[in-house]
């Protein structure tokens, strides 16, 4: 279900400083058709993914795309006031990653992750903004994932798909008239658990066909409420950027929402599914590009396991350089890629 609720624009949102990371290791639709019968050709055609990235830890990753965000934001961490993780694949299952990463960037306040799967990011930014509404000036707020955790590379149903990245962002209080979170909207419905999901020590299992017609549902749906709110229509919408699960979902869900493929932000033909980290990695291109600018109206639409499903509206004010927006190559630690270690990485002893 989805709850109703009224906007609040008292307090304005910047993006002061945006960052992002990916894994040096590339792993190609010809690398996976070594371990299952497909293709290149299969692959693109069904999800339009080219290629993955794999290796390093959650913690890595989003502490090399929260350093970005932070040195283009011109802050320094004693300035941040709260760290949001959104992240399916912590380190470990306790405790949460998000106090290690703020450890590691020097850090001291609240940090804590938030576990809404693949909706992770479009949560945790209406977690933060609540967070500026009481007061805090700068809320670090990361999405990051290593899904070949929880991802068997020799399963052609899920292993073409997933793969690992960070994205982050210093969300700043602001003049509202300058930039604001306009409408927004979460969603979640239990009935739907068993489409998507993984036990613990486990690989996860999918019902692709049902989670593809639920997602194309709940974006429809909740596009619909954050517009409700922001009272806005379809046609106010300069720049959309969905999650990257697939671009036949994407593709659907437009035809039906009336958006097009060129006002969109897609990375995932380069970096596969990357769960909570899939909207800010193509945000960070998009500003970088400058596709995304001050005063562009722009959607953030996430759908996710669970099932949990949300749109954000955003009227942008960006970093002050937003060209100098940059993707860490995070070198390659110890990970399971394709059922053995990665070569040249000695695992822990």
């Amino acid at each position: 279900m989805t709850a109703t609720r009224a906007a609040a624009a008292a307090t304005g949102l910047r993006f002061a400083g945006i960052g992002s990371a990916l894994p040096a290791n590339a792993v190609t639709n010809v690398d996976l058709s070594a371990n299952m019968e497909t293709s290149d050709e299969w692959i693109r055609e069904r999800t339009g993914i080219g290629e993955r990235r794999l290796g390093s830890t959650t913690s890595e990753l989003a502490t090399a795309a929260a350093r970005l965000a932070l040195a283009q934001s011109g802050l320094d961490a004693a300035d941040i006031g709260q760290v949001i993780l959104a992240t399916t694949t912590p380190d470990y299952i306790m405790p949460g990653t998000a106090p290690a990463v703020a450890y590691e960037l020097g850090i001291e306040c609240g940090a804590f992750d938030v576990q809404a799967v693949c909706s992770g990011w479009v949560y945790g930014m209406v977690v933060a903004n609540g967070f500026l509404h009481q007061g805090v000036d700068n809320v670090l707020l990361i999405g990051a994932d290593t899904m070949e955790q929880i991802t068997d590379y020799a399963d052609r149903g899920t292993g073409i798909l997933f793969g690992n990245g960070a994205g982050a962002a210093v969300l700043q209080r602001n003049d509202p008239e300058r930039g604001a979170l306009l409408g927004w909207d979460l969603g979640s419905n239990g009935k739907h658990v068993h489409i998507l999901y993984s036990e613990h020590g486990k690989t996860m299992s999918m019902d692709g066909k049902e989670v593809f017609r639920q997602a194309v549902t709940v974006m429809q749906r909740s596009t619909h409420a954050a517009l409700d709110m922001a009272g806005l229509e379809v046609s106010d919408i300069d720049f959309v950027i969905p999650h990257q699960a697939n671009v036949r979902i994407v593709e659907a869900a437009w035809k039906r929402l009336g958006f097009t493929m060129e006002q969109t932000g897609l990375v995932l033909d380069r970096t596969g599914n990357t769960s909570s980290a899939s909207i800010p990695l193509a945000l960070a291109e998009a500003v970088a590009d400058g596709r995304v600018h001050d005063g562009s109206t722009v959607l953030f639409l996430g759908f996710g396991a669970g099932m949990t499903w949300g749109a954000n509206i955003v009227r942008w004010h960006g970093p002050d350089r937003p060209e100098t927006t940059t993707v860490a190559a995070v070198p390659v630690t110890t990970a399971k890629v394709l059922g053995s270690t990665i070569p040249g990485d000695t695992p822990p002893s």
